[in-house]
């Protein structure tokens, strides 16, 4: 592959990130070969941010990483005032890389009286001066059409793919099965890379909080391994119930999988007491590492790093990002 670096538009890449994913930044950065840009994050008593860079930025292409969980405010407000900070400083080409993108569930107007909130996520970023955006496995495909900028939108599912292929042949007749409907296309592309059938837990919500009621499995995964898949696990309530459903309907050995690992609240201490053999994610979120320990052996981070690395490569020096799956 022949890197044309004489056609470069924006200067070098330059890399900056909040104090959101600390880890996964600084994985990012080695991937790319590049430094993460020097900047102070300061939090005045008042609870105000102030930042401050460390180097010019004049000129350049810069990719600002930065996760929107946990604490998500404060993270959100150190993004948008990161990328104020860098179109001030007159970057040439700013791009908001969101591994998890916050608010993804607000997405349209399900019953009266709401807000869209990811729409005004998308809205209050474009306002901060970020010329394109970068985000993985958002909540709801729509949220594309809430930027008016261009943007990457990257799936971690054929990580997690590729994880499973290797898993494979340890598993007995194995059927992906979705923690609800609304995940069913996603799903049905799992099943597919592992070559194995689809089953999906019907779940009906009765109220505004969180917790939900699984009903019913829609498929066979009696005498099966069963692949739950969902795109993130926050309190672990849908995933409990699923596992305990096929469970009841006669799974063998369970296998959950998800690209978000939000684990609110009690999430682990309920996801470690859950009959599951293992348990497979990704680093777009940060997990502590007295949490990681709870979990032994049974837990996988896969590294989204190289992913979004080369997707800024490819950025950065005008080539398909399309390429990099086959599309």
């Amino acid at each position: 592959m022949t890197h044309h670096r004489n056609l470069e538009v924006y200067g070098g890449i330059k890399l900056y990130a909040g104090t959101g994913s600390p880890e996964l930044s600084q994985k990012v950065a080695d991937y790319v070969n590049a430094p993460l840009g020097g900047r102070d994050i300061i939090q005045f008593p008042n609870e105000n941010l102030f930042i401050k860079l460390h180097s010019s930025v004049r000129g350049q292409d810069v990719y600002l990483i930065q996760t929107t969980s946990t604490p998500v405010h404060r993270n959100l407000m150190e993004m948008l005032i990161l990328i104020q900070t860098l179109k001030l400083d007159s970057a040439a080409r700013i791009t908001a890389v969101l591994p998890y993108l916050a608010y993804g569930r607000s997405d349209k107007k399900d019953q009266p009286r709401v807000p869209i909130t990811a729409r005004l996520v998308a809205d209050m970023i474009e306002v901060a001066g970020a010329d394109r955006y970068m985000v993985l496995d958002p909540h709801a495909g729509q949220v594309q059409g809430f930027f008016s900028i261009p943007g990457d939108v990257l799936t971690g599912f054929h990580l997690i793919a590729g994880h499973l292929r290797f898993l494979r042949p340890q598993m007995t007749d194995p059927v992906v099965v979705t923690v609800d409907l609304g995940f069913a296309k996603k799903g049905r592309n799992v099943a597919a890379e592992i070559d194995a059938p689809i089953a999906f837990i019907e779940k009906r919500r009765v109220a505004n909080d969180a917790r939900a009621q699984a009903l019913t499995v829609i498929g066979d995964v009696e005498n099966r391994d069963v692949v739950l898949v969902d795109d993130e696990i926050d309190t672990g309530g849908s995933i409990a119930q699923a596992v305990n459903l096929v469970k009841e309907k006669g799974a063998r050995d369970v296998y959950v999988i998800c690209i978000h690992p939000i684990f609110s609240s009690n999430a682990v201490d309920r996801l470690i007491n859950l009959p599951v053999k293992q348990f497979v994610t990704t680093d777009t979120v940060p997990i502590s590492p007295e949490k990681i320990t709870l979990f032994k052996d049974r837990l996988t981070i896969l590294s989204i790093a190289p992913l979004i690395g080369e997707v800024i490569l490819r950025a950065h020096e005008g080539r398909s990002v399309g390429e990099m799956f086959n599309e």
